[in-house]
């Protein structure tokens, strides 16, 4: 099987070819990155009122999410930034992979209502091409506040099958408090540090014709590449509940299997290592999501946890698989990437490791909108105590169950 992600071996081979530019160490500070960014690129930062919590946003580079931190300047920097590429200015054609851990993309990847493929190419790293509009150039700055900033952005697409969009992006980012933290679920015990950001990504039908499942259906899709570690698990809950009812537990064959010493299913929920030394991908179904997912760092006692907006009893989500599908519609709503080398002795393009998270597909008349809401939250404690009681409401499971999730009895 293939997916997005092997569009990323071509990618790597390329930025071999890139500057000099030092990769950032790992448990780079926050400060560091901005300087980075501030010197190669257009970077606005949010900021709480506490000035801990700081959030930047890139315009320039299609209004990601670079990166985060939850203790001012000093802290650490939470998202993966690829420093080699940026700083190269390159403008790749398959992918601009600069980074970040909040991203607008737009589904499908593969089959017959592609937007990665024109139409009769064949499904292969030669005819790949993510398109323009989310890929390259700047989004427009519509408003922007001192925790908050809304860009807009004016979109055609053609899919596999020739059918044409025409859409409207608007792509809200702003911190939350605590209040809006705790609506979620999630109580905060007072000695933690925490940064807590949301993007909100409506795209709008501005065309005169429907959208529609045999012509093909969009989706927003939204990836965050986080900086991977030895002691980094990825958890995700899932609804239990018997196989021939709700389907498996988990997708993990996106490139085979993934070996058992690297996920780790139980009942309701699972784990998987975020190392960035295997490349792997998994995910779960609309039948078994749950809206969260997430990972703990037990070298930094940082615990990330996303948030996603999800329509209960909707099951219809594009599917991604490079090939012509018998159901364009039976994807996931959940994934998680975890960086490796390709091959032996081959290069990886971080490492980092990925939470994603996509919308329903989006059957929209002429001016109707879609919107999917992605939330993260990164939470550092001084130990992994004063995080437990947020993984065990959110996840089912204590710090502990993760830190032992994959050590030998």
């Amino acid at each position: 099987m293939k997916s997005m992600i092997w569009s990323m071996l071509f990618v790597a081979a390329l930025m071999a070819a890139c500057g000099k530019t030092p990769k950032a160490p790992e448990g780079v500070l926050f400060k560091d990155d901005i300087a980075f960014l501030k010197a190669h690129s257009n970077s606005v930062i949010l900021s709480g009122q506490d000035g801990l919590a700081q959030v930047a946003v890139n315009p320039d580079l299609q209004g990601r999410v670079m990166t985060s931190t939850a203790g001012g300047p000093e802290g650490f920097s939470f998202g993966w930034i690829n420093r080699e590429f940026i700083a190269s200015g390159q403008n790749n054609l398959h992918m601009n992979a600069f980074g970040g851990e909040d991203r607008f993309w737009l589904g499908p990847e593969g089959g017959q209502f592609s937007i990665f493929f024109k139409k009769d190419d064949p499904f292969d790293l030669e005819h790949w091409f993510t398109p323009p509009p989310i890929n390259e150039g700047a989004y427009d700055v519509v408003a922007q506040g001192a925790d908050r900033i809304h860009f807009r952005k004016a979109m055609h697409l053609v899919n596999y099958s020739g059918t044409g969009f025409d859409l409207e992006l608007n792509r809200v980012v702003r911190l939350l408090g605590e209040d809006e933290v705790r609506a979620l679920g999630i109580s905060l015990p007072k000695e933690l540090k925490m940064v807590a950001f949301a993007s909100e990504n409506s795209i709008t039908n501005t065309g005169p014709e429907s959208w529609a499942k045999d012509t093909g259906l969009l989706s927003v899709w939204i990836l965050g590449m986080f900086n991977p570690s030895s002691e980094t698990t990825i958890v995700i809950p899932f609804k239990p509940g018997p196989a021939e009812e709700l389907g498996p537990a988990v997708n993990d064959t996106y490139f085979g299997k993934v070996p058992a010493d690297r996920l780790v299913v139980k009942d309701g929920v699972l784990f998987f290592r975020g190392d960035g030394m295997y490349r792997s991908k998994i995910g779960i179904s609309p039948r078994r999501v749950k809206p969260f997912a997430g990972s703990y760092d037990a070298a930094k006692k940082v615990l990330t946890v996303v948030h996603l907006s999800v329509t209960e009893g909707v099951i219809a989500y594009v599917n991604s698989m490079w090939e012509i599908q018998e159901n364009p519609f039976g994807g996931d709503v959940v994934n998680s990437y975890n960086d490796g080398p390709p091959a032996a002795g081959a290069k990886p393009l971080g490492p980092f490791y990925e939470l994603e998270s996509s919308s329903p597909a989006a059957a929209l008349n002429p001016g109707e909108t879609l919107t999917h809401v992605h939330t993260t939250i990164h939470f550092q404690g001084k130990d992994g105590a004063d995080l437990d009681q947020i993984a065990r409401t959110i996840f089912g499971v204590s710090i502990e169950e993760i830190e032992q999730a994959f050590k030998k009895d």
